[in-house]
C-alpha cells in the first residue's frame, strides 16, 4: 500500500513540475533585439470628440486648481483625444505576436506626476510586474507634486463599460509616492487591456494606459508619428489602439531593415 501511494505521489509531483515547466515557456521571452523596425504615422477620421468642460469651483480645492496653466477662471478643458492636421497624438501602436526579442529593459515602467490638479502624463504603457518586481516595485508609481493637497489615486482595469479596481492610495502630502508595482500581478493578458488612472478627490484628474505583454510598443508624438526597432525579422499582427477612439490591426512583414505602416482610426 505504502508503494502505491508513493508512486501516486511521484506521479503526482511529477505533473506538477511539468506543468510548472510549461507556464514558465509561456508569454514573452528576452532574447536578443533584431535589426528590423516598423515606423509610421497614426491618423484620425474625422473629428475629435470635443473636449469636456470642467467647472473647478464645484469641486474640492477650487482656488488652488484654478491655478493650473490651462485654466481660465474657473474653467478647465479635459481632453480625450488629440489630433492635430488628422495626426493622432497619444495612440500606442504594439505588436501583439511577438514571442521573443530584445529585453524588457524601462519598457512596461511608467511614473505618472499629479500636479496643478492634473495628471502630466495622458497616456502609457504598463505590465505585469515579475516576482522580483512585486517586492521591490519601481514598475509603476504614482506622485503628489502639489502642496497642502490629498490627491487619491484611484487605478482600474477597464474592460468595455467594467471597471476592476487594481489599488486605491491616498496620497496627503507634497512628495508623497504610491508604488502600486504589486497591484498589477492580476492581469491577465486575455482579459486585461486598458489601463485607467483618476483621482478620487478630483475626478477630471485622468490619465490612461495600455497594457502591454512585451517591449514592443510605441507612443505617438504630436504629429502621430512611432518608431518600434529592434524587431526580428517576421510576420507579426500590429495594433494601433486609442482608449476612446478605438483600435486597428494590419499584418506587417519586417525584415533587417525598416518596414513602414501607417494606421487611420475614425472617431466615433
Amino acid at each position: 500500500m505504502k508503494k502505491v501511494w508513493l508512486a501516486v505521489l511521484t506521479l503526482t509531483v511529477s505533473v506538477a513540475l511539468a506543468g510548472t515547466s510549461f507556464a514558465a515557456k509561456k508569454g514573452y521571452k528576452e532574447a536578443a533585439a533584431g535589426g528590423g523596425s516598423i515606423s509610421g504615422v497614426v491618423s484620425l477620421k474625422g473629428n475629435a470628440p470635443p473636449p469636456i468642460a470642467e467647472d473647478l469651483s464645484k469641486g474640492k480645492n477650487a482656488e488652488f486648481c484654478a491655478t493650473h496653466p490651462d485654466a481660465k477662471g474657473n474653467m478647465r478643458d479635459r481632453i480625450k483625444v488629440t489630433a492635430n492636421g488628422g495626426k493622432l497624438k497619444d495612440a500606442v501602436v504594439f505588436i501583439e505576436n511577438i514571442k521573443s526579442g530584445k529585453p524588457w529593459g524601462d519598457g512596461g515602467k511608467f511614473k505618472f506626476d499629479f500636479r496643478n490638479c492634473d495628471v502630466d502624463q495622458k497616456m502609457g504603457a504598463v505590465r505585469k510586474p515579475t516576482k522580483p518586481e512585486r517586492k521591490t516595485g519601481g514598475v509603476v508609481t504614482i506622485t503628489n507634486h502639489d502642496p497642502d493637497i490629498l490627491h487619491n489615486p484611484h487605478g482600474y482595469s477597464v474592460a468595455g463599460a467594467n471597471r476592476k479596481t487594481l489599488f486605491n492610495k491616498p496620497l496627503p502630502s507634497k512628495g508623497d509616492v504610491a508604488d502600486v508595482t504589486k497591484n498589477f500581478k492580476r492581469f491577465k493578458q486575455k482579459k486585461d487591456k486598458h489601463f485607467f488612472l483618476q483621482c478620487d478627490q478630483h475626478n477630471y484628474m485622468e490619465a490612461d494606459a495600455r497594457i502591454v505583454w512585451n517591449p514592443y510598443y510605441a507612443i505617438t508624438g504630436a504629429d502621430g508619428s512611432f518608431k518600434i526597432d529592434g524587431i526580428p525579422a517576421g510576420k507579426y499582427k500590429v495594433t494601433a489602439w486609442q482608449p476612446y477612439v478605438g483600435e486597428v490591426s494590419q499584418e506587417i512583414t519586417v525584415g533587417d531593415g525598416a518596414a513602414k505602416a501607417d494606421f487611420t482610426l475614425a472617431a466615433k
